[in-house]
Order: structure tokens, then sequence, then C-alpha cells
């Protein structure tokens, strides 16, 4: 196993984070730091996927803390695929944020870029986890190199939202999360993740309720309702920074660090046993409430936050479910969220950049001015909705499949239901963009970077309807 390529992989954004630091009066230096480390961590991970075979250990240890311990990375499928979104979506993300914050004239680009990158090595260190510590660790790193891109503009408003966001995500890690994983480093001797769990012989059925509950209330990243209020707040951020936070690294953070303990601590067939339909109502409450509040909307990015909040939830009903079929769809709803929500946050970046526009009602007319930016804005929309021949589709079909067959009829009901509202808070955005009059349509499109960067993550919506075998052969390989 090429052990080398996936450390590269995971080094090379905290490599690039400091390099950036170092050449702070480099500017031009910077723009190529961002272009190129990018393209070697995908390079790295394609490198390392060529070689991948579940049959063969791939862990990394690179610190023991206490007995056997430490600091550890490994590849299993549900890693390899979150951490090809990463990869797939850093080289997108760093040349549209640099056309972004150039091109709006924004300050502290250095500092911008640093604390970027190190997000990405993060989410890479979270995806390829070996054990409960090494996630927790990259967890809260996450959080703490995403807090100043939240707070970047240092108004008022920004700071008051880097204070919610910093005491969420930290306060509920802390007193949640991390005695989880005490409880369980003290239950059974170990943190590693392993297939099928590793409480099945240590704790009751009470005992492991609370511990999901904990880490539930824990990982506040997946913005499940109630605790969602800082991800709303968060978007006085440049848009750059609401596409890292909804599409590539954060919210994907947290619905991946639930769907990983879920299947390689507690273990699918424990919690069926145990029983969570708590956790099913949960999800579903969160999937119909922020979809109604997203109508409500008049700030785009709002209703942006607010839809991802929904389609988050998609994942985490997946997961609670507790079935392979509806697993597989989470998973698949993870890839499919990521490349659509990064397109639609782009759009409306890009309709900033180009008009300064940001309120849904001025947006009347303006598909006739950046008829590119609104047709792939349109494109993303219908794979958010779930309609072919698109990749949204495809795991929303398998999320409602594994709720049919595990009999979780409410489920079902919920699914198709938010969907509904989903089209009801998206398509009235394209009517307003496409056939209503607009006022002042001489700005013309966005920056072609910009469009280039949405038309992307949009053509592999389309292909992955399509040529979506390899994903799902490597996911049930864990079912």
């Amino acid at each position: 196993m090429n052990s080398g390529a996936l450390l590269l992989c995971i080094a090379t954004p905290f490599a690039a984070s400091l390099l950036i630091v170092l050449n702070h009066k480099r500017p031009q230096l910077i723009n190529v730091i961002n272009t190129v480390a990018p393209f070697i961590s995908l390079l790295a991970l394609i490198l390392f996927m060529t070689a991948y075979s579940p049959m063969v250990d791939s862990e990394i240890t690179l610190l023991n803390i206490v007995g056997n311990i430490g600091i550890a990375f490994s590849a299993e499928p549900l890693a390899l695929i979150f951490a090809g979104l990463v990869c797939v979506l850093w080289p997108l993300s760093s040349l549209y944020a640099m056309s972004y914050m150039y091109g709006n004239k924004l300050k502290r680009t250095t500092h911008f870029f640093a604390c970027y990158s190190l997000a990405i090595g993060s989410a890479l260190g979270i995806a390829f986890a070996d054990n409960l510590l090494t996630l927790f660790i990259f967890y809260e790193i996450l959080t703490f190199s995403t807090y100043p891109l939240v707070i970047h503009s240092r108004s008022a408003e920004a700071l008051k939202a880097g204070w919610l966001y910093l005491l969420t995500l930290v306060g509920t890690a802390t007193l949640f999360l991390l005695t989880a994983i005490i409880w369980i480093g003290y239950s059974t001797g170990t943190l590693d993740f392993e297939k099928g769990g590793i409480l099945q012989n240590y704790m009751g059925a009470t005992e492991i309720t609370v511990l999901l509950l904990l880490v539930v209330l824990g990982t506040t990243k997946a913005a499940i309702m109630p605790l969602h209020h800082w991800l709303p707040s968060a978007m006085v951020a440049p848009v750059p920074v609401s596409a890292l936070l909804h599409a590539v690294a954060v919210v994907k953070a947290g619905v991946f660090t639930i769907m990983k303990i879920a299947v390689y601590t507690f273990g699918i067939d424990t919690l069926r046993e145990v029983g969570a339909d708590w956790f099913v109502y949960l999800a579903s409450f969160t999937i119909v409430a922020a979809s109604i509040v997203a109508i409500r909307q008049v700030q785009l990015k709002k209703l942006l936050a607010y839809s991802t909040i929904s389609q988050l939830s998609y994942i985490v009903l997946g997961v609670a479910i507790l079935h392979p079929v509806a697993l597989l769809g989470a998973v698949l709803h993870i890839v499919a969220h990521g490349f659509a929500k990064i397109t639609l946050f782009f759009g409306a970046g890009a309709i900033y950049t180009a008009s300064g526009l940001s309120r849904i009602r001025e947006l009347d007319g303006i598909g006739r001015a950046m008829p590119w930016t609104m047709g792939l804005f349109t494109i993303a929309s219908l794979s958010i909705i779930g309609m072919p021949p698109l990749i949204g589709l495809t795991s929303k079909w398998f999320l409602l499949e594994g709720a049919v067959a595990a009999n979780a009829y409410f489920a079902v009901v919920v699914l198709v239901l938010g969907s509904i509202l989903s089209a009801a808070y998206l398509l009235p955005i394209i009517h307003r963009a496409f056939f209503r009059p607009g006022k002042d349509l001489s700005h013309g499109e966005a920056p072609l970077v910009m469009r280039v960067a949405m038309l992307v993550p949009v053509l592999i919506c389309v292909l992955l309807f399509f040529f979506n075998d390899k994903i799902i052969a490597l996911v049930r390989g864990i079912l």
C-alpha cells in the first residue's frame, strides 16, 4: 500500500498553509501555492487509490500518546469518498477564492488563504482518522482554522457570528463529543475504528442510546436543529468561506463524523438492535423545518444556508434509518450535495461580483445578463431537488429505497416532502432570473474563472448520475 501518497495527500494543505504565511510579502508566490498545492493533494489521493485494497492495512501512526492510542491515519471506503470530495473541490474553490477575493478587492488575503488551506488539511485529517482521538483533534483544528475566515471582515456582525460559531462548535464538541470519546475509551479500552463497531460486548441498550445522543449533540457541525444557528450567522463571511463551510469541509465533516462513528464505533447492527427512532424524527424535523425557513428568506446566501441545513439531515436520516441501502444513499448524498451546493454558492458569489446584488428580489431578469451563471445555478438546483439526469436523484433514490426496505414509511414521506420543499425555495429564484423583466442588466457575466469553477462540479453531477458504479461498489464493501 502506498502510504507515502496518503501522507502526502494529508500533509500538502498544512505545508501550503505554512508556505503562505512564510511568503506573506510575495502575493504572486502565494497564488502559485494556491494553484499548485490542491493538485498535488488530488494527484496523491489518485495515486493512493490506484493501489488501494481493503484487504491491505494502510495505517500510518504519527505519534503514540497513551499506550496504543495516538494520532494515526488509515484508509477505508467512507474516508476515500469524503477525501475524494474534498480533494476534487479544493482546486476549484481555491481558484474561485482567488478570483473572488481579488475581484472584490478584499483585504488580508494571506491570512485568508493560510486558514483556508489549514481547513482543507483538517478535513482530510478527519477523513483518514484511524481512531476517535485523531478524529477529535482534527475536528477541533477545523473549527479554529475556519473561525478567522468567518470573522474575516472584522465587522461587528462578523465578530458576533464568529463568537456564536466558536462557542457552539467548541462548546458542544468539548462537552458532549469528548465526553463520549472518553466514555468509549474507558469502557472498551480502545478508540480504534473497526468494521462492525466496538461497543456490542461492552454496553447495554440504555448506555448506547445515551452515547449516541452525546455524539449527535457533540457534532453540531452537522447543523441538526436546534443546534444550527451558527451556520446561517456565518453567512456574513465572504462567499468562498460559505462554499468551504457548506460544500467542502465543515458541515460535511459533521455528517461524516456521525456516519463514521455510527458505522465503525457503534456498528449499524448494534444500533438496529437498540433502536434509534428518535434519531429518525430529529433528522426528519430538521429536513422539513429548515426547508420552510428557507422559503421565507430574502437573502440568497441565507436561503442556501437553510437549504444546507435541510440537505445535511438527508444524510443523517440515511444513517438513522439503519439500513444498508439507506446508508449507501447517505454516502452518495454527501457527494451529490457537495458538488451541487458549491455550484450554488459559487453562483451567489458570481452574481455579487458582477452586479453587487445579494437579495432574491433583486434577481429579476439576471439570467439574461448572466446566462452561463444562472444556467449552471439552475442545473445545480435541479440536482438538489432530485431531478434526472443528476446525482441528486441517485442519492435520494437509494435513501427512499432504503427507507421502504426498512419499513420506515414516515421517513419516506419526509424524503418526498423535503424534495417538494426544495423545489419551492429554489425554482422561484430561477423563475425570477429568466422570466421576469429586469431593471439594470448592463453588468454582464461573471469572470471566466468563476464560471469554470461552476461548470466543473455541474458536469460531475451529470457524470456521476451515469457513472457511479465504483462509488457504490466501494460503499457496499462496508455494508
